[in-house]
């Protein structure tokens, strides 16, 4: 993807390390520099951005479990989305689950010894009826399962996140996706300034933030940087990095843009420019680094098992033999 140049040419990627464990941002130059990395200079890159995990996060890696709690039936336009009104795919489809399932979900999500159970739902935003179903069956998961609660639910404003919270959630995903000047290319329904508000209004409402991107969609390296340093503004505790699972019957199907290596930069770009976040390499991860998945954790110390929102992902059983293989340990709750 990127022309091979000469190493010395680059910033040294100790000297950019060493900047991160220190707490500066990186400068636009330096993070251009970081997705630029020859495919030969990688390693080095990896080898740098663990002295920067390891700093932050130890050895430790942080399994979660998505549930689709409510599947289908949007009438938004995200152009990646399987569940969008534009989408053609062959998913299941299907209002929300009954508070029985998400209990059983979120035992099965503990006895994956799972971090944090994920509970998304399609659709613009949740209505207040939805709200206070899903705060009722949250106080039942903390009562009964005890793991910590993410909630996706769209877009949001500071009184019903302040009914999640109450009832027991302790962090709201919602997702930047991408740049702001290429958010209109990728939807047209909602604008990149309300994906801000819902997460301001969670703030508010004394959530923590779990808010990421997806890369692959077309967008330039630019937009990559641009994303990541909004995200560093907004500095939310989690940052889920997807690569784009270009699903047939949506609009983006077809587009493959990414090669193991260049989702590696991006990662070890995340990595240094959120020192002392939690990284998850997320959806797309199985299909996109492949051979490559074990490196990933170099820069990020976690990930999504037992699949995602529409398409289906690592096990569980695999994933622990990935992490033990790697040296590394699972952090439960």
């Amino acid at each position: 993807m990127h022309p091979m140049v000469e190493s010395d040419t680059l910033p040294c990627h100790a000297a950019l390390a060493d900047k991160a464990l220190a707490g500066a941002a990186l400068t636009r130059e330096e993070c251009a520099a970081v997705l630029g990395t020859p495919d030969c200079e990688v390693p080095g890159l990896l080898a740098e951005t663990w002295r920067v995990r390891r700093r932050f996060c130890g050895d430790k890696v942080h399994l979660h479990v998505l549930m689709n709690a409510k599947s289908g039936l949007c009438p938004e336009d995200c152009g990646y989305c399987s569940q969008s009104r534009l989408s053609e795919a062959a998913i299941e489809k299907y209002p929300m689950v009954s508070r029985d399932r998400l209990l059983e979900e979120a035992h099965a999500a503990r006895r994956s010894r799972a971090r944090r159970f994920c509970i998304v739902t399609s659709g613009r935003g949740a209505t207040w009826g939805e709200v206070e179903y899903l705060a009722d069956a949250v106080r039942a998961i903390r009562e009964e399962v005890g793991i910590g609660i993410c909630a996706c639910v769209g877009l949001l404003d500071e009184e019903k996140a302040k009914v999640l919270k109450e009832a027991g959630v302790d962090r709201l995903n919602h997702n930047l996706n991408t740049s702001e000047r290429f958010t209109p290319g990728i939807v047209t329904t909602h604008g990149y300034d309300d994906r801000v508000k819902t997460l301001e209004a969670a703030r508010r409402a004394g959530l923590d933030l779990c808010s990421g991107a997806i890369f692959g969609m077309g967008e330039t390296d630019e937009d990559v940087i641009d994303v990541l340093m909004a995200l560093r503004d907004l500095d939310p505790r989690s940052i889920p990095v997807n690569f784009l699972h270009p699903i047939e019957g949506t609009p983006l199907e077809g587009t493959w843009k990414l090669t193991p290596l260049h989702c590696l930069r991006i990662l070890c770009l995340a990595r240094l420019l959120h020192p002392h976040r939690e990284i998850r390499v997320a959806g797309g991860r199985e299909l996109h680094l492949r051979s490559l998945q074990p490196l990933a954790l170099y820069a990020a110390n976690s990930i999504f098992v037992e699949g995602y929102l529409t398409t289906p992902g690592q096990g569980t059983r695999e994933a622990l033999q990935m992490i033990e293989d790697m040296g590394l340990e699972v952090e439960e709750a």
